[in-house]
C-alpha cells in the first residue's frame, strides 16, 4: 500500500476522536473522487482505472462510512449528551443538527449507490441519470463541507477535552468492535495514510 512520506500517523482505537477525523480525512477523498469522475466522466464510458476508483469510493460509503456514523450516533453523541457542564446545551443543539445531516446523507448516498452501480453494469449512464449523479455528489460534498467543519473545530475538540479517559476508552472498544477487531489496534498498515485507504 503506497505510504505519503511525510503525512501524519493515523490515529488508533486507543484515540477514537482521532480516529473519528481521520475518518473525516477519508470521506473527504472517496467523495471526491465521485466528484471528480462524474465532471470528467459525465456518464459516460470509464477506463480501467476510473472504474476502480468508482468501484472502490461506492464500497467506501456503502460499507465503511455507515460505520463512522455508527461511532458518532451510537457511541460518541450519547457520552456528551450525560455530561453535566454549562456549555453542553448550545453544543448538543449542534449534535442534533449534525444527526439530520447524517439522514440526509443516508438518503443521498443509497441513490448514489444505486446510480454508481448501474454505471458499472452498464458502461454509462443515460444523460438524466448522470446529471441526477452529478447533483448528488455536488450536494453531498457541500453536506460535508459544513457538517465535518462543526466536528472537527467543534464537538472533537470539545469531546476530547470533556469526557473522561473511561468513556473515550469505551468509545474506541466499541468501536473496534463494530470494526470486528477485539483488541482496539488495527493492523499496521491500516495506521498509514495512503493515497487509496481501504474501507474502515
Amino acid at each position: 500500500m503506497p505510504v505519503t512520506i511525510g503525512a501524519k500517523r493515523e490515529s488508533n482505537f486507543t484515540d477514537p476522536i482521532g480516529m473519528l477525523g481521520d475518518c473525516h480525512g477519508r470521506i473527504v477523498r472517496f467523495l471526491q473522487v465521485l466528484v471528480t469522475l462524474s465532471s470528467r466522466v459525465n456518464g459516460g464510458p470509464l477506463n480501467s482505472e476510473q472504474r476502480s476508483a468508482l468501484a472502490t469510493s461506492l464500497l467506501y460509503f456503502r460499507e465503511a462510512a455507515p460505520k463512522h456514523t455508527a461511532d458518532e450516533e451510537e457511541s460518541l453523541f450519547p457520552r456528551l449528551r450525560l455530561l453535566r457542564k454549562p456549555e453542553i446545551a448550545a453544543l448538543l443543539a449542534k449534535v442534533d443538527s449534525l444527526e439530520e445531516d447524517h439522514v440526509c446523507a443516508d438518503r443521498h448516498h443509497a441513490e448514489v449507490d444505486r446510480l454508481g452501480q448501474l454505471w458499472l453494469q452498464q458502461g454509462q449512464l443515460s444523460s438524466e441519470e448522470a446529471e441526477r449523479f452529478s447533483v448528488l455528489v455536488n450536494q453531498l460534498s457541500e453536506l460535508y463541507r459544513h457538517h465535518i467543519g462543526i466536528e472537527d473545530r467543534e464537538v472533537f475538540p470539545f469531546a476530547a477535552a470533556a469526557l473522561a479517559a473511561e468513556d473515550r476508552e469505551a468509545i474506541g472498544a466499541e468501536m473496534a468492535a463494530r470494526r470486528g477487531l477485539g483488541n482496539g489496534k488495527p493492523p499496521e498498515d491500516q495506521a498509514r495514510t495512503s493515497t487509496v485507504a481501504a474501507p474502515r
